[in-house]
């Protein structure tokens, strides 16, 4: 029995954020069904066509959900929700700004006929202050956290290559459920809360925060380098390949000097003495290393470094991290199914022994409306309020 079997989930979700997290859930057993526009469906169905002619977004995003389209602006179809909700654990949305109160499924509303119900509401930049009804998209939200200042290279800013102001949203939202859920269970009631992109990417921007506002610089853009961690980053081998190295404490700055670059007396050098002296004099202290590592191979540095405790990585493609030979040897991909074939998925992060995520298929537009129709019975009156 997977953790959530038993728990319904009702989600208008469009995009990245809110399907994130309750894709998470679906995983762990929850039935989630996902209202979709009639005829259209969730937008990101239409970002690409790249598996088997499906949007790569949504294939990643909506694995093991049930697709239910209605137009919940029609009297009939809006019963069907209510009646869905009125049996539902959670309801979690991503609408625009405004949308659920105008539709009169704000959390005051639906918590005063559902008091067990447990709502979440992600959004751009939350439910007030003067940007609360402005759009939001992950790019959008990168900038405003001040995420696209420190990365790049000190001459172009340059975006995250995945959503990642949507991700960590999507996540925040995901754990807040379950904590609810946590909770309801101590206190027989549901709960309210809304996630904010720019409050889960600030969270995630706090270091370099910290690291300007009290230290009077700002964070330098360092392209593929820690911008204050050094030597931590690519370096080029004597074979034309590029190995990644990062160093975290002094033993290990000693470490690399005597034992993988023969160079012991480099460890004292003043101008490297500690972390920040290196950081102050990275440039030097990259041209010193890659004309020691010149003598070596990648294999060899990468070997040298293993057997002194020191972390390191090869940059690898797509291609070649689908082929990873740990996660091969841990067996962490599956099929799973799609209206257009099997598409091959990495299990879920969290591993428990003896237990593995439901994984269930990608559904095509509107696939379980018709058996949702009947579940929830006919469609002919509106939710009445409580007594």
């Amino acid at each position: 029995m997977l953790p959530l079997e038993g728990i319904t989930v009702v989600a208008l979700e469009q995009a990245v954020a809110a399907p994130f997290a309750t894709r998470q859930l679906a995983d762990l057993g929850a039935r989630v069904l996902k209202v979709e526009r009639p005829g259209v469906g969730d937008f990101a169905r239409g970002y690409d066509e790249r598996v088997h002619g499906l949007s790569s977004h949504f294939v990643w995003l909506n694995r093991g959900k049930e697709s239910v389209t209605l137009d919940i602006k029609n009297k009939d179809d809006r019963a069907v929700l209510d009646r869905m909700l009125a049996s539902a654990d959670v309801f979690l949305q991503n609408l625009l700004p405004g949308a659920v109160n105008r539709l009169g499924l704000d959390e005051e509303t639906l918590r005063r006929r559902h008091p067990r119900l447990i709502t979440c509401s992600i959004s751009g930049y939350g439910a007030e202050g003067p940007y609360r009804a402005k759009k939001a998209y992950d790019l959008l939200i990168q900038c405003e956290g001040g995420f696209l200042s420190v990365t790049g290279t000190p001459e172009s800013p340059v975006k995250a290559g995945i959503s990642i102001a949507d991700i960590s949203a999507g996540m925040y939202a995901f754990t807040g459920v379950l904590t609810a859920l946590y909770e309801r269970e101590r206190t027989g009631q549901g709960t309210s809360f809304e996630v904010a992109m720019l409050d889960a990417l600030g969270e995630w921007m706090t270091q370099p925060y910290l690291y300007t506002r009290y230290g009077g610089t700002p964070l330098p853009r360092s392209g593929a380098r820690h911008a204050s961690i050094a030597p931590y980053g690519p370096y080029r081998t004597g074979d034309g390949a590029t190995v990644f190295m990062g160093v975290q404490n002094e033993r290990e700055w000693a470490a690399l000097c005597r034992d993988v670059l023969g160079e012991p007396d480099l460890a004292t050098d003043p101008r490297f003495l500690r972390n920040s002296l290196r950081v102050r004099n990275d440039a030097e202290l990259t041209m010193l290393l890659e004309a020691a590592l010149a003598q070596l191979t990648a294999e060899q540095v990468t070997t040298r470094l293993d057997d002194v405790g020191i972390a390191n990585a090869r940059l690898r493609t797509m291609a070649e991290f689908a082929d990873h030979p740990q996660l091969a040897a841990r067996d962490r991909w599956r099929d799973v199914h799609s209206p257009t074939g099997p598409v091959r998925s990495l299990l879920p992060p969290v591993t428990v022994r003896g237990r593995e995520a439901a994984m269930g298929a990608v559904p095509a537009l509107g696939q379980h409306t018709d058996a949702v129709r009947a579940e929830f019975g006919p469609a002919t009156t509106d939710m009445q309020e409580p007594a």
